[in-house]
Parts: C-alpha cells; structure tokens; sequence
C-alpha cells in the first residue's frame, strides 16, 4: 500500500467528513493495523503511523484548513505540524498517544511506584463535656507497621532486588484476549519491575508486619458529631518500604442527661411551677463551663418560650468565642394540691375577670363568634 496518499483516502473518508466520521474511521482502521496486534510486521506499524499523522492533521480545524488549501507541504520546512520534518517529524510514541486517547492504556501504560499504605478509620465516642472542653486521648489500633527486621524493604538485610523475568523490569505483562492485546500489571512483581532475591524472613518479603500500636491524640474543644481529625502518618505502612498512609478519627458524642446540642448552640428544657412563671422568678443552670448561670424569669412566660443566655453555649471549633444556651420553658401544673393550696385557687377563679389569662379568653371568644355565625 502506497502510504504516501491523500489524507482522506488513508482514513477511507471524503473531503467533506465531519469530525465524527473521521474519529470512527481513524479507530476502525487503527484497531486493525496496530502494531500490538501485528507483531513484527513493518508493514502494519507504517500504515499507523501514516493514518494516526493524518487524523492528527484532520481533526484540527486550523490544521485541516492548511492541509486543504496547500497539502502536506503546508507542514514541511517547519510548517504548522510542528514536527520540524514534514511526515518524518513525529515519532510512533506520539501516534501511541494519539491512538492511547481513544483506547486508553490497553495497549500501554506507565508503570507506577509503590503504593502508598491504606487509611485507616477509628471511631471515638466522648461525651458532650469532653466535646466542650476538649481532651487527649488514647486509642490501641491494630496496624500494619514497617517492618523492623528489613526497615520496611521486604529483603533480608545485606541482600537485594533484581529485575524481574517475568516482565523484564517493565511492571506489565501482555496477553491475547481474543481481538485484543491487554496489558496488566505484573502479577509476580506487582507493577515494580523488580522482585526481592532473599524475603525478609519476618515479614515474608512484605516489608510490614501487623502490630498493636497505641496512639496518643488530642481532641480539640468545639468538636461535634461527625468532625473528622486526620492524624498524618500513622495509618498502614505501604509495602516494600512505600509511604504509610494516614489515620482519620471520626467524633461521635454521647447523649448527655440534660443539654442537645445543634451546632454551637446548648438546648434544654426547664420545668418551671406555675407559680414561678406567673410571678417571675430566677432558675439556677450550672453550664458545661463549670459555671452556674441564672436565668431571669419573667412574669407571665408561657409554656414552650425559649430565653436564650449569650456565650454560654459550645466554643467554636478551632475559632473563637462560644455559642448561646437556650433554655425552653415548661411551665408544669401541680398535680398534688394541699386542701389550702386547692381553696386559694378557688378563690382565685372566682376573682378572675379574664385578663389574666387573654390567650384562652381570647379562643373561646372566637370560638363563640363561630358558633354564633351557625346558629344565625
């Protein structure tokens, strides 16, 4: 095959192919003429790097428009290709590229180093005092370390690493899958491209090995359900010497006996007498501070009103200041009543004019407007 023809009849398309025929064309026929799948055949290997120029060419509006209006000359003597050398200017890695960004790395790859150890996960309850104070705590975890014996590198000390047969230092190793050539990582390397002569006995070549380790941390005050403290470092080790990867502590509190909490706001709920909350009065609350607040009363509160105490709530995670506490008042009716605590209320429904209750006088008004309108 004549490899030096137009662009368009190398990918079996006409001069007015949109960006989405050529693209179908250049994979059909790549897929066929790939070198992977024609090993040792110059023949193959020329025809793709001649149709991978030409796709590199034609999917380029700016390149296309030159290669229209002055041919292959418009990319020679350092033209628009860039390649320095018309045809000649691009090597088979760039048509590898070009061909790889369709295809992925099926056909090749990059080898990687070794990998990084695994996160780990630790859940710590604390209570809602620790939360506002803060504490350092202890955790035992049980975690792969590097390897004492070996420092971490697998090989028995004084011993080393050759390059492995297998994938000849490569990391990957091909195998034929029907119409493909797929490349997979090296399963007796692992994607190193070199293996260990003499395993560290300890570590069965590893470089880690499963201990207990206790880990000092330090829990900031202000921390709420669900804050997530990393601790660099201190997770698994990564095999063979690799970099360990990093602890992450997840915060969880247990309920507290009188105080929710939303964010840096405290919540409670204040049974008061009904005595207290028609005549005013004071309630005593010993905060999360250690230190006791008292919280006026007005005459008259309601049952379910909220008075709200600034700065006496949660301190604002790694910030400053604190958030409020918000005291709910339920005003509780006495259910055991002294024959002379019963004739004092006696008397007083029977001085009451309405006023001093104008919620409920004001409902059952409404409530005789309505039956009014039925009956009229």
């Amino acid at each position: 095959m004549n490899l030096d023809i137009d662009y368009y009849e190398l990918l079996e398309v006409e001069r007015t192919a949109d960006e989405k025929t050529l693209k179908t064309a250049y994979r059909r026929i790549a897929m066929e003429c790939h070198p992977d799948r024609n090993p040792g055949c110059d023949k193959s290997e020329a025809k793709f790097k001649a149709i991978s120029q030409a796709y590199d060419v034609l999917k380029d509006p700016q390149k296309r428009a030159a290669y229209d209006r002055f041919g292959k000359e418009a990319f020679e003597n350092g033209g628009m290709g860039g390649g320095g050398g018309g045809q000649g200017g691009a090597g088979f890695g760039d048509f590898s590229d070009i061909f790889e960004s369709f295809f992925g790395d099926a056909f090749g790859g990059r080898q990687r180093g070794p990998a990084r150890g695994a996160d780990l996960r630790y859940d710590l309850e604390i209570s809602l005092d620790e939360a506002f104070h803060g504490k350092d705590a202890e955790i035992t975890i049980d975690v792969a370390t590097a390897c004492g014996t070996c420092s971490g590198s697998g090989a028995t000390p004084g011993s080393g690493k050759r390059r492995c047969n297998l994938c000849a230092g490569h990391g990957k190793v091909r195998a034929q899958q029907g119409f493909f050539v797929v490349e997979r990582t090296c399963p007796t390397c692992h994607g190193r491209g070199e293996v260990i002569e003499s395993p560290c006995r300890a570590c069965g070549g590893e470089g880690r090995v499963d201990e207990r380790k206790t880990i000092a941390v330090n829990i900031p005050p202000g921390v709420d359900e669900g804050t997530r403290i990393r601790v660099a470092g201190r997770g698994e080790a990564g095999p063979n010497g690799a970099a360990a990867g990093d602890l992450y502590i997840f915060i969880h509190l247990s309920r507290h006996k009188v105080f929710e909490r939303d964010g840096t706001t405290l919540f409670c709920r204040v049974p008061v007498s009904f005595t207290t909350a028609a005549l005013g009065g004071q309630i005593r609350i010993p905060g999360l501070d250690s230190a006791e607040h008292i919280i006026i009363v007005p005459e008259g509160i309601q049952s379910g009103k909220q008075l709200r105490q600034r700065g006496a709530g949660m301190p604002v995670l790694q910030g400053r200041g604190r958030g409020d506490m918000v005291i709910q008042i339920d005003v509780e009716t006495p259910s055991k009543l002294s024959a002379r605590q019963k004739e004092i209320l006696r008397e007083f429904r029977e001085t009451e004019t309405g006023e001093e209750c104008p919620q409920s006088t004001g409902f059952f008004d409404k409530l005789k407007g309505i039956w009014d309108d039925i009956t009229d």
